[in-house]
């Protein structure tokens, strides 16, 4: 009889994946919520590995030739309120000051007091207030193309929420660049798509899917909106990224006009983009297992974690030496772009107890190291993707730290994109579509042709929770490819998912 394995995280993905996340982001010691309600506390560990994408993608981002600048946290309402499509579309999730100060009851408590002429919102998105400082910026041709970008913090009051998946504080980066011409901002539009996808699939290990947003689902006041799509282990779709051309429709509104070549007034055309934290919630559904977070070496807070095993204390000072040896040997190999991360755990629990913290983290490698080590110039490694665990030669671990790395960030992308190769199907009628999505539990992606009817595509949300994910871009059809729903012409084969 075999016997069943005991799993550092209870439930499993199978017993109850929503839970299964949850402990998965506690056990790992990423983020914890908060006594505001909807928000969270990102812990050193969770913050670090936000600190890895901000570091990386940021120096995608600087060699496109964006740059870093700040905008409010406040933005007057009236600024909003001046493009009717985009305050419709956030309008149920802005957060509103209207006093500035409080001052003491006659019971001893504060009150909100000093209310404010007009009331400010809280950053929901900064295409409204960075709108208003380009249009003092952009005088001629000559003063475009503005590219930037920001790194804050947002506010959207969520009803329901999920650590890093969806909170009413989260951290992210929006870009906001303002161009002469429609061809340069479409561009723009797809340069930052193509870099979210080349990101998350090198640094992050996560197959993407690219494509376009139906109208139902495009970015309130946007004209066309551009989204990177990952397949979760329950087989829901998360979207991941989205660049949005936005046409003259803000620079109307913020009166960011400039004279062009010919000595005419005319509108700047504008783009907005980003990622959040949500990408930690991608990380996890994406790559974590029953014992755990696992993460991708290129983004690891730390690569190696060194644990010395004191069985004797005759040995302590040996084996201290030992490990000190071998973080400093590791310190000076490179893998990608940065430096072998090492630390050693000097915690005073024992060694299995550190072990499992180490393995639920999802630190790439563990290296335990005792007399028997010292003496056999060995280490003892655990592979946290593949949970193996043996005895390695100490230089030849040293000599191949950059390719065991690198053999770990590969297994995890492979691994990722089979799964969803595997829980993807092209659906050739209405019976095998409500097949695919009524089973219980049955999640996935189907591509099928549809007729674009918004409608139909709501009726299909409401009744079955299945969305259009994406329209692939430029995808090829003939006379006749027809929508499986209606017979009509299609406008393309698109890609239906249940979603986050």
């Amino acid at each position: 009889m075999t016997k069943k394995k005991n799993n550092a995280i209870s439930p499993t993905r199978t017993e109850n994946y929503p839970e299964w996340y949850q402990q998965v982001v506690k056990s790992a010691e990423l983020a914890e919520t908060s006594a505001v309600r909807g928000c969270m506390v990102i812990k050193p560990w969770g913050y670090a590995l936000w600190e890895n994408i901000q570091k990386f993608l940021d120096s995608k981002l600087k060699e496109t030739g964006h740059v870093n600048a700040y905008f409010p946290l406040f933005i007057p309402k009236s600024y909003l309120e001046k493009e009717a499509e985009h305050v419709d579309g956030f309008a149920k999730e802005c957060a509103v000051v209207t006093h500035h100060r409080l001052e003491e009851d006659s019971k001893g408590g504060l009150i909100p007091a000093g209310e404010l002429e007009e009331p400010l919102v809280v950053r929901p998105t900064s295409e409204t207030i960075i709108g208003e400082t380009y249009s003092k910026w952009v005088q001629s041709y000559r003063d475009l193309p503005i590219l930037i970008n920001q790194w804050a913090n947002v506010v959207r009051w969520e009803m329901r929420t999920r650590l890093f998946l969806r909170t009413t504080e989260f951290l992210w980066q929006e870009g906001h660049t303002a161009h002469e011409t429609q061809e340069e901002a479409l561009d723009e539009t797809h340069k930052i798509i193509r870099l979210y996808k080349n990101f998350l699939e090198e640094y992050m290990a996560i197959p993407i899917i690219i494509g376009e947003k139906t109208e139902n689902e495009r970015f309130p006041g946007a004209m066309k909106t551009l989204c990177i799509e990952a397949m979760m282990q329950d087989g829901k779709a998360l979207q991941a990224g989205t660049s949005h051309f936005l046409g003259q429709n803000f620079s109307k509104a913020s009166n960011i006009k400039f004279q062009n070549r010919e000595g005419k007034n005319e509108f700047a055309w504008t783009t907005s983009w980003g990622v959040s934290t949500r990408l930690i919630g991608g990380l996890i559904m994406t790559h974590a297992d029953d014992d755990g977070m696992i993460m991708p070496p290129k983004l690891s807070p730390n690569h190696v974690v060194i644990i010395p095993h004191f069985r004797d204390e005759l040995y302590r000072d040996k084996i201290n030496s030992y490990c000190n040896e071998i973080r400093m040997a590791l310190s000076k190999e490179s893998f990608g772009d940065r430096k072998i991360s090492v630390l050693i755990d000097s915690r005073d629990i024992n060694v299995g107890e550190k072990s499992w913290s180490w393995i639920k983290k999802g630190i790439p490698l563990r290296i335990e190291i005792g007399p028997k080590e010292i003496e056999n110039q060995s280490l003892f490694v655990g592979i946290r993707d593949t949970m193996q665990k043996k005895s390695i030669l100490k230089n030849d671990f040293i000599n191949n730290i950059s390719k065991i790395l690198e053999d770990i960030q590969n297994r995890m992308f492979e691994k990722a994109n089979n799964f969803q190769k595997l829980n993807t199907k092209d659906i050739k009628n209405i019976n095998d579509f409500n097949n695919f999505f009524n089973e219980k539990n049955s999640n996935g992606f189907a591509w099928c042709h549809f007729c674009g009817d918004s409608q139909l595509e709501k009726k299909i949300s409401d009744d079955m929770g299945v969305t259009i994910r994406l329209l692939p871009i430029n995808s090829s059809i003939s006379d006749n490819d027809k929508c499986i729903f209606t017979g009509k012409k299609s406008i393309g084969r698109v890609l239906f998912a249940r979603s986050y």
